[in-house]
């Protein structure tokens, strides 16, 4: 079984990828990509068919109603081809780049809602999708929440966990419209080599529900059966407070939080 270099070689990996060469690899990136390939072996998931997976999309389509002999139009869900993205025109995703249409589903219903990034009094509608085969996918999840950090390079085991946990949190990683493209490029680079290798998607670690992502690489791997219209009524926030205050000096008499 092939081995990781170093503890940080998924970093190294991002780095050269978005700031060497993008396209072209060069030797030590082609070895990580070949021993991210063999050590996911370990981590296949296989998805049985008619598996319900689910996917929101913000916003809501109009359905006409007659009120009192008066025709008004209400709230409905997006219709079909508003559910699944456009096989021409995709635009840049996490796992996908632009013009390369992936499917981006969960595993919870709650998690597809939170994973749009709505706001109180938007409406979003929540197609449920059924799997029409069985799907092999590379599950990138781990337990490790934190940075995993070495002084010294520790035991191959202990390596592979590292990397795998740093794969796990980019993917995690909350993205949104404004941030700069080369952000994506390292796990597009590692979702590429999964669909190149015969797998039907990847699953990672949700940042904001319960479950897990998960991303097809081929559209006509599940379809839509069912769509609902939700509208969000809150957001409870939770704060716990991380690393060291400071204190500017002439205001230390002040109230601290």
């Amino acid at each position: 079984m092939a081995e990781f270099k170093s503890w940080g070689a998924f970093r190294q990996f991002e780095h050269a990828t978005k700031h060497k060469r993008r396209y072209i690899h060069d030797p030590e990136v082609e070895a990580f990509l070949e021993t991210v390939l063999q050590t996911a072996s370990k981590r296949v998931e296989v998805l049985a068919r008619e598996s319900i997976l689910w996917r929101a999309q913000l916003g809501c389509g109009q359905q006409p109603v007659c009120q009192d002999g008066v025709d008004i139009d209400v709230p409905a869900p997006h219709l079909p081809q508003r559910m699944t993205p456009q096989r021409q025109k995709a635009s840049e995703g996490r796992a996908n780049p632009k013009g390369i249409p992936y499917l981006y589903l969960a595993t919870h219903h709650d998690t597809a809602l939170a994973e749009v990034r709505p706001w109180i009094g938007s409406f979003i509608s929540l197609g449920q999708f059924k799997t029409l085969r069985e799907l092999r996918v590379v599950n990138c999840t781990t337990d490790e929440q934190g940075f995993l950090i070495y002084l010294e390079e520790p035991s191959a085991e202990k390596r592979e966990e590292s990397v795998w946990a740093d794969i796990d949190r980019a993917f995690a990683q909350p993205v949104s419209p404004s941030d700069d493209i080369a952000d994506y490029v390292s796990i597009q680079t590692i979702a590429e080599l999964f669909k190149a290798n015969g797998f039907d998607g990847v699953a990672y670690r949700s940042s904001l529900g319960e479950g897990h992502n998960v991303v097809l690489f081929y559209l006509d791997t599940a379809e839509l059966v069912s769509c609902f219209l939700f509208k969000l009524e809150c957001i409870n926030f939770k704060f716990e407070k991380c690393g060291e205050p400071y204190f500017i000096r002439k205001h230390c008499d002040k109230e601290k939080p």
